[in-house]
């Protein structure tokens, strides 16, 4: 009888508490789905960034300097393509503007004497596809610093380190671009050597005619209901709060 007692009061007292804060409780709801449009916009774009993945493994250091080196942007991407061959792959497309954003790191690592993915300034390699016009899904680097003997000598040298290796066997990377340019770094002559892979956001499919129609009358519903509920909370605070029973009847609806 006692633990019912108890029971009783307890329940009272939440009742209680709920009628007394009800009006705020309302006044948050309402505010907070006003503000569901503002959230889902946010992690969308979340959604998105998280989608766009970046592969850069530790650059790459000769560790033998050939008497004679000479590396070309062809040959690099034929001996890259050969080994994807050998392991089942398709060949990568090579990409004008990748080509582009692997030469620009090229001469702004000669230009400002670093060796590392990211520049003095903080870019990265997505940095430097999106700059140059790449909009990409998945994109990678692999560096290079010394005098290799050939292409072939540097691609060996690539696939023998784990992470260089990963970046030219993977599976999701559709296209490429590469630069090579002889220069003085750190006070001697030698070569520096990027490679750019890509899957470009234009490999996924557009969506059906049928499922954009029903992400608009989506749209449209939640536009009815994002205005339906600014009328009701404008409706809402023109009550006064005396009127407590007609204040009570527009919360509920």
């Amino acid at each position: 009888m006692r633990k019912i007692k108890i029971f009783t009061a307890f329940l009272v007292i939440a009742v209680s508490a709920v009628l007394f804060f009800r009006q705020d409780l309302a006044r948050f709801y309402m505010n907070f789905s006003l503000k569901i449009p503002q959230i889902e916009k946010g992690v969308s774009g979340l959604v998105q960034e998280a989608q766009k993945q970046i592969f850069t493994p530790p650059p790459l250091r000769a560790e033998k300097e050939a008497q004679k080196s000479l590396l070309t942007q062809e040959g690099i991407i034929l001996h890259t393509n050969a080994e994807r061959a050998k392991n089942g792959l398709p060949a990568l497309k090579e990409s004008l503007i990748l080509d582009v954003s692997a030469q620009v790191k090229v001469e702004n690592m000669f230009k400002n004497q670093y060796f590392a993915h990211d520049s003095p300034a903080g870019l990265g390699v997505g940095d430097l596809a999106e700059s140059a016009g790449y909009d990409f899904l998945i994109i990678g680097e692999n560096l290079a610093l010394g005098n290799f003997e050939n292409d072939q000598a540097l691609v060996q040298a690539w696939m023998d380190s784990p992470g260089h290796r990963a970046n030219i066997l993977n599976a999701n990377y559709q296209e490429i671009g590469v630069s090579v340019k002889v220069g003085i770094f750190e006070g001697k002559t030698t070569w520096l050597a990027v490679q750019h892979f890509g899957k470009p956001v234009s490999a996924c499919p557009e969506p059906s005619a049928a499922l954009k129609a029903e992400i608009k009358n989506s749209q449209n519903q939640l536009a009815e209901i994002e205005k339906t509920l600014e009328n009701l909370r404008a409706e809402l605070q023109a009550i006064s709060r005396r009127n407590r029973e007609d204040y009570n009847q527009k919360v509920e609806q």
